[in-house]
């Protein structure tokens, strides 16, 4: 992995030809306090500069914080996990990735059975059973996320009834764990069926997020570059998640946080501050600016 200061005359030869940036949101553009004003203003001069600034993240839609939203210049959005991009000025859904119903009804088969809480999303929305729901109101309340659930979760009485009567718009499937143990036995157990058609990631220490065979962050930057007309030679990603390392990988320059987890600072060409700390501002300004 290179240090900040040994960036190849190649890597170097990228950065000055990058025509995209693309932003994982939680734990890498938001500090634990949200949107900066500072990450605000540095991404609004990225695309005043000429930068397509693109947020990627593995939140539904509906959980797009407005702070994002508000981001002038900004043109779209890639959303749970890349099963969307979004066009934010319209709300439009220009490109949308869905499990195929076989691989759908597999999940939901191996799923009920294995007993965990799920949240299911489909076409932008997230739902969860209202037991559940519930449960985050009371007993809950207090558990890590339990506020963000509140916030941007819509109950419904049964959420595998749910599933079934939207088989065919899954675009992501999140499953709770409080046991880190029980995450790894189980993501053992989805990823040797992945050839069933559908892929297995994670953005947080207690989940795993299912989505279609083709859905990642890369490859939603893939079609987007249809539309932009930039490759991905010229995006300049960031990260801190498993759910991130395909577009870091795949990216002309990938970026990771210094609050990354191990594995995807070891995939990065550059590690930068901590989101806490503003890593983006200090990698786009140092970087691609140059003003630091």
């Amino acid at each position: 992995m290179l240090k900040r200061e040994e960036l190849s005359l190649d890597k170097q030869e990228i950065l000055d030809n990058i025509g995209l940036i693309a932003l994982d949101l939680d734990r890498t553009t938001l500090t634990s306090e949200g949107l900066t004003v500072n990450t605000r203003e540095c991404l609004e001069e990225a695309i005043k500069r000429g930068y397509q600034v693109v947020i990627a993240t593995g939140r539904p839609y509906v959980a797009l914080p407005e702070s994002i939203r508000e981001i002038k210049g900004l043109k779209y959005v890639i959303c749970s996990n890349g099963a969307h991009i979004i066009d934010i000025r319209n709300g439009e859904f220009i490109f949308s990735d869905y499990l195929s119903e076989e691989a759908a009804k597999w999940v939901e088969d191996f799923l009920h059975r294995s007993g965990y809480p799920i949240e299911v999303f489909s076409e932008g929305g997230a739902f969860i059973g209202r037991d559940r729901y519930e449960y985050f109101q009371t007993d809950g309340k207090d558990v890590d996320g339990a506020a963000y659930v509140l916030r941007t979760r819509k109950p419904v009485e049964d959420i595998w009834q749910f599933w079934d009567e939207h088989m065919d718009t899954i675009e992501n499937i999140n499953v709770h764990f409080t046991n880190p143990d029980d995450k790894k036995a189980l993501n053992k157990e989805l990823s040797d069926n992945e050839d069933i058609g559908f892929t297995v990631t994670s953005s947080m220490s207690y989940n795993l997020e299912i989505g279609g065979a083709n859905t990642s962050k890369a490859n939603a930057l893939l079609e987007l570059s249809k539309i932009s007309g930039i490759p991905l030679r010229r995006v300049m990603s960031f990260g801190d998640s498993p759910n991130d390392s395909a577009m870091i990988i795949e990216s002309g320059f990938g970026v990771a946080m210094g609050n990354a987890e191990d594995e995807v600072k070891n995939q990065a060409d550059y590690v930068t501050l901590t989101c806490d700390e503003e890593g983006v501002v200090f990698a786009i300004r140092r970087l691609l600016f140059k003003n630091i």
